[in-house]
């Protein structure tokens, strides 16, 4: 299902054409939704701290996650205490839940289980991103939320909007669901503060980013296993694009024997894991790496990857938010 989601969306499939009455009726309902906010009738839920959120207008993966890492790692170098609000994809939370270093991506979803183990950041995850924001601020000290995607849940009021584009393949067919990949219209990008570009090329506007890989890592280091850059591996990536992965391994030098695609967020079975590292040793994305952690054999590894963007983008996004900051400054959490 997922290759035929992808023909239709990014390499022409024809079928789209039996879909776009679906996607008529998804631009109705998110355009009425869109107008109770912009009329008045709903209103969004304005915070006292600033709120950056990190989205786009395309379903799956885009690079949210490691710049949503890059921004913690940026405001802690300047002195801001950062925190951190989700969904929490593909779980049930009655309410909200704080998430700790060692919370299960069963429980709080994988994105937020791996921001957490990678920067130990104060992050909340729930539903309503709202009731995540004000349990953030009344159970942490911070002084800047980051929402992880959210850039349509229009009931949390944001003062910084950054939108990810994948550099490869954009915006797809230019449909919106389902017929095409869009959240929605490529009118949205125009009302952002910053566009990402996730490995480029770079169109005017939109601010490069580039992944860059770090030395591979165990998912069980209790285990004692080394790896040798002559060992023949498996790789299994469960994210938006799985291609980028395993081009990205390809690259870097990795004698890649079976590369096997899972759907964004999928669940893992330990023995279907198993199977695939019998003879080989099998390489994953970190965000899959946080749903193996109970269950790793010795030679499972994952690599992970750091954001790098500019320093032009720093100073913009650092000068912008001391503005927010400033003219929010004296407001209390209780709001």
């Amino acid at each position: 299902m997922q290759q035929l989601i992808h023909r239709i969306w990014y390499q022409g499939h024809q079928a789209k054409w039996l879909l776009l009455p679906l996607s008529g009726l998804f631009w109705l309902i998110s355009t009425i939704r869109r107008g109770l906010f912009r009329f008045g009738l709903k209103q969004a839920q304005v915070l006292p701290v600033p709120v950056i959120v990190v989205g786009n207008i395309t379903a799956g993966g885009s690079g949210k996650t490691p710049t949503v890492i890059y921004l913690i790692e940026l405001l802690r170098q300047h002195g801001y205490k950062p925190g951190v609000i989700s969904r929490g994809y593909g779980v049930n939370i009655d309410g909200v839940m704080a998430v700790n270093h060692h919370a299960k991506a069963c429980e709080v979803g994988d994105e937020p289980a791996m921001i957490v183990a990678r920067t130990q950041v104060p992050m909340v995850v729930g539903a309503s991103r709202v009731s995540a924001a004000q349990a953030l601020l009344s159970e942490f000290d911070v002084d800047v939320i980051i929402s992880d995607d959210g850039l349509q849940h229009y009931a949390l009021g944001r003062d910084i909007e950054i939108a990810l584009v994948d550099g490869e393949r954009r915006y797809g067919n230019h449909c919106l669901l389902p017929a095409g990949p869009l959240r929605e219209g490529l009118w949205r990008v125009n009302s952002v503060d910053f566009i990402i570009n996730n490995g480029g090329p770079a169109y005017d506007g939109e601010v490069l980013m580039t992944l860059e890989p770090a030395p591979l890592c165990q998912i069980n280091s209790l285990l004692h296993h080394e790896f040798s850059q002559q060992d023949s591996v498996v790789a299994m990536a469960g994210i938006g694009n799985p291609q980028r992965f395993f081009s990205s391994i390809s690259q870097l030098g990795y004698k890649v024997v079976q590369t096997v695609e899972f759907a964004d967020h999928q669940a893992f079975d330990a023995k279907q894991l198993n199977a695939l590292s019998v003879q080989h040793s099998l390489l994953m994305t970190e965000k899959d790496a946080v749903k193996c952690r109970d269950f790793a054999q010795s030679n499972w590894w994952y690599l992970p990857v750091n954001a790098k963007l500019n320093s032009e983008f720093d100073h913009a996004l650092l000068s912008r938010l001391q503005q927010v900051a400033q003219t929010k400054k004296g407001l209390s959490h209780g709001i």
